[in-house]
């Protein structure tokens, strides 16, 4: 197993995660020993093939891939203009994994998936959209140059940020302008990469896409549900004692997923990541892995996320954390997820303190719905009030004591710049991203003042207690996602 790359299981056969168990990665000649050449379809038998299978985009949205397709042939049909193939591999959710796993150990299927897309559309490039370095990046850029592909595909890299993976921003960022989400919806299908008809979607999808063609309908569909068929990637983590990326069929129970990665229920799972929803442990006995399933429950299969809870941690203070983390994640762009976020997140903070009211809750959501430039705010509003659903019981025990006598451990992971201690903090300041606007100066003069020409001179030392909160804020308002924070070097560490 590569560093940073979860281990994998599976419950039937392996699509997506055949060959594994017996190489760490597979290379090229090894990849088309184990899957078979890879046909090439024109666009209408492509088109069927999607719509045969019941192809899903594996991203979160799980919009048909058939109409993906379908209207950027349409759009590129009306214009004329040539499209471009993107591959979105950022997985900007902290607890996602199954994406970073496919990049780093069985590449070629993605670039299989591509690759058959691009040349039914006659494309003119494909774009491979990343944003953790690491195994995974490695692994792709060894696969492009396996297969001879490097004047035709390219890599680029995302911040690794929550809202970088939203399609919009994707693009945006691989237009060269700032990577967040564009103010107002446009299809990629219209208006992608250069202005042109882009055929977006994610990194597994497009895996699925192209076992689909090598394996045929039949026996794509001979595992899984009727109404779902094939398989599912999902990332469990949590209580989880064996933390994996899980490769099964719909129609799964999902505790046998649990039980194979050894992981505690507690007082319920984290379906679906921070756009996700809450399920509680009794509907969680019942649950079938399969986006109707999971919603028949009041759960949400999302990009693939499962985070058990466990017994030893406090469910609300999770919930808090997470929130906040996500009100930083906004993009700053469109008030009601710039000024809602924040909202939200101290409602609920004042709930797990015991001196809140489910009510300021809702209403701080109810103020945001349906009004972001994206789904950021609608997604973690989701998330939050199905935790008042979830966990009604720890709310009232919370207002009676104060407290349910759990810590908050953080089983719900984030990334490190917003869970490193205050005392191995740094303020790192991206100067590629930097555009002088000033703010952080007024909102943190401890640690950055601003030079003779306005831009930012930031503090080499480490972030001292006091002010972690005042650098937070700075990074949550920098427009142009300038800011983070990092674990300071040794020798910075108080």
């Amino acid at each position: 197993m590569s560093a940073g790359v979860l281990q994998v299981f599976r419950i039937g056969p392996g699509r997506i995660t055949a060959g594994l168990d017996s190489s760490p990665r597979l290379d090229y000649d090894t990849h088309r020993r184990v899957h078979g050449q890879l046909p090439r379809l024109p666009i209408d038998d492509l088109i069927a093939l999607a719509e045969l299978g019941d192809l899903r985009g594996r991203g979160g949205a799980g919009f048909p891939f058939a109409r993906k397709l379908r209207a950027v042939v349409d759009s590129a049909g009306r214009r004329g203009a040539p499209i471009t193939v993107v591959v979105n591999a950022t997985e900007g959710e902290p607890a996602a994994h199954k994406d970073k796993m496919i990049l780093a150990r069985a590449p070629h299927l993605i670039l299989d998936g591509a690759d058959l897309v691009a040349r039914a559309l006659n494309a003119r490039e494909i774009v491979v959209g990343v944003a953790h370095g690491g195994p995974g990046e490695r692994s792709l850029l060894n696969a492009i140059h396996e297969r001879g592909m490097t004047d035709f595909v390219r890599v680029v890299r995302m911040p690794d940020r929550f809202i970088s993976g939203e399609g919009g921003a994707l693009v945006r960022g691989i237009n060269g302008e700032r990577p967040i989400p564009p103010g107002r919806k446009v299809r990629s299908s219209d208006s992608g990469v250069g202005g042109m008809p882009t055929m977006l979607s994610n990194a597994e999808t497009y895996s699925q896409l192209a076992l689909m063609a090598m394996l045929g309908v039949d026996m794509y569909s001979s595992v899984g549900l009727p109404s779902e068929p094939g398989t599912v990637m999902l990332s469990v983590t949590g209580s989880a004692k064996r933390p994996a990326v899980v490769e099964t069929p719909t129609g799964v129970r999902l505790r046998e997923v649990l039980d194979l990665c050894e992981a505690t229920i507690g007082q319920g799972v984290l379906l679906g990541g921070y756009h996700g929803k809450w399920m509680s442990a009794e509907a969680v006995e019942r649950a079938e892995v399969s986006r109707a399933g999971f919603e028949a429950l009041g759960g949400a299969l999302g990009a693939g996320i499962v985070v058990p809870l466990g017994w030893e941690s406090c469910p609300l203070g999770e919930t808090a954390r997470v929130a906040r983390y996500m009100a930083g994640q906004s993009a700053g762009q469109c008030g009601p997820c710039y000024m809602g976020l924040p909202d939200l997140a101290q409602a609920f903070g004042a709930l797990a303190d015991g001196n809140g009211h489910i009510e300021a809750v809702q209403r701080a959501a109810a103020t945001m719905k349906g009004r972001g430039a994206c789904s950021h705010p609608d997604g973690t509003s989701k998330f939050v009030l199905s935790a008042i659903d979830v966990f009604a019981e720890d709310i009232m025990t919370h207002a009676a004591y104060g407290t349910c006598g759990l810590p908050t451990k953080g089983v719900l992971p984030l990334p490190v710049e917003a869970s490193t201690r205050a005392a191995e903090a740094q303020l790192i300041l991206d100067w590629s991203r930097c555009e002088g606007h000033g703010l952080c100066s007024v909102i943190v003069p401890e640690l950055i003042t601003l030079d003779q020409h306005g831009y930012p001179v930031v503090s080499t030392a480490s972030v001292p207690n006091n002010l972690v909160g005042e650098a937070r804020r700075a990074i949550e308002i920098c427009p142009a996602l300038a800011l983070r924070l990092t674990p300071a070097p040794a020798e910075k560490r108080g």
